[in-house]
């Protein structure tokens, strides 16, 4: 197995957008993180069609292709890592670990057998790129009564927590989620709702595109206070952390289920839906850290200039900014989570924050399948 010392380690995950899978390589010292190389891998567009349709519950599949799917997503994560590897001069044998989320198709944390779920085989992983991979992140919370998400904030407080006071880190994927820190350590987070999803997932049922570039479409069509309404209407935003949610919930059916959206214009309905991520982030930040004296947000949402100007009205006087204003990539830093999620598991270290998930204790998260290279490290029995 891979030794547990300071030293390179992948982070890789896909998102609720499905928009490209993020690889990291990070390097840690003394357990701080620095991020040598990132990237994001695109997905083959008729994979990519195809988990989407799977997570929103368009298709069901059954065991045969659900099988085929788990070991294609798997290849194409093993083939983000050696893009990075590629891009950074890095041998594969220098790398400790991989840790790799995968891609959730299903995120059902509450009811009489709650369950999460994440494909992406990761003895394919281990296989294809000749590295431990640790994977299968949060079902251990899940079994212990948590959520299962969000994991990263235990990472937002590594990398992020302030000198003094409290502040917010906002992750704006295809699902918003808000971490609370404060300088004497406490951590609390929880998803907000939709951050980018739903817009993209309009965007590209009326133009053919994958994602609203720097929020064009929205900016195009005015807001309607109707459907706004209706929308924030959702029992999921009453709810009180902990908290998550997904694709399986926020996705085009939810939104059709409402009959204003056919009385409205597609760039009316973008700009309502860019809306309901703005105010219900701000609502959340203003109910459960109003304390907050600053927002840093990340994710593939800070380059949605719309978007990210209408939550910066919203915050009454906080300012936001941008990760990178703190030297951190805003589209890497998912992915360094999970590479930091790795390097705890290989330390045994707790992965989990049950003030934040709701789990009945600490878990170890995340199981490690060995490369095939790691025959050679162990002794003959």
């Amino acid at each position: 197995m891979a030794d547990t010392r300071d030293g390179l380690y992948l982070g890789l995950i896909s998102g609720t957008s499905a928009d490209g899978i993020d690889a990291a390589l990070v390097r840690f010292s003394e357990g701080r993180p620095a991020l040598v190389a990132g990237l994001t891998h695109p997905w083959d567009d008729a994979l990519r069609n195809t988990i989407l349709a799977v997570a929103q519950d368009e298709v069901r599949l059954d065991l045969d292709a659900y099988g085929r799917l788990d070991v294609a997503v798997g290849t194409a994560f093993a083939d983000a890592a050696h893009a990075v590897l590629r891009k950074a001069g890095v041998a594969a044998g220098d790398v400790t670990a991989i840790g790799s989320h995968g891609q959730t198709i299903r995120h059902r944390p509450s009811g009489d057998r709650p369950f999460t779920l994440q494909i992406g085989d990761p003895s394919v992983i281990a296989e294809r790129t000749r590295i431990d991979t640790v994977a299968d992140f949060r079902r251990a919370d899940v079994a212990a009564g948590g959520q299962g998400a969000p994991l990263v904030p235990a990472f937002h407080a590594t990398v992020l927590r302030p000198e003094r006071g409290a502040r917010v880190v906002l992750n704006l994927g295809g699902i918003a989620n808000v971490t609370r820190l404060t300088a004497d350590g406490d951590v609390t987070g929880f998803d907000t709702g939709p951050a980018n999803g739903l817009m993209d997932a309009w965007c590209l049922r009326h133009r053919g595109e994958a994602f609203d570039r720097d929020g064009r479409f929205a900016a195009s069509g005015r807001v309607d206070d109707e459907l706004l309404a209706q929308l924030l209407d959702d029992a999921y935003f009453a709810l009180p952390p902990p908290k998550s949610t997904g694709r399986e919930h926020f996705h085009l059916a939810w939104l059709d289920m409402h009959p204003r959206v056919a009385d409205l214009t597609p760039d009316d309905v973008q700009a309502t839906l860019l809306a309901l991520s703005a105010r219900s982030v701000a609502d959340a930040i203003t109910r459960y850290a109003a304390d907050a004296v600053d927002v840093i947000a990340c994710g593939g949402g800070v380059h949605n200039a719309v978007l990210m100007r209408a939550i910066g009205a919203l915050l009454e006087g906080r300012p936001l900014h941008a990760s990178s204003a703190f030297g951190i990539d805003p589209d890497g830093m998912e992915a360094m989570a999970f590479a930091w999620l790795a390097y705890r598991r290989l330390r045994g270290e707790q992965g989990n924050l049950p003030a934040v998930t709701g789990a009945s204790g600490s878990r170890l998260l995340g199981a490690v399948y060995a490369a095939p290279s790691s025959l050679e490290r162990l002794p003959l029995r």
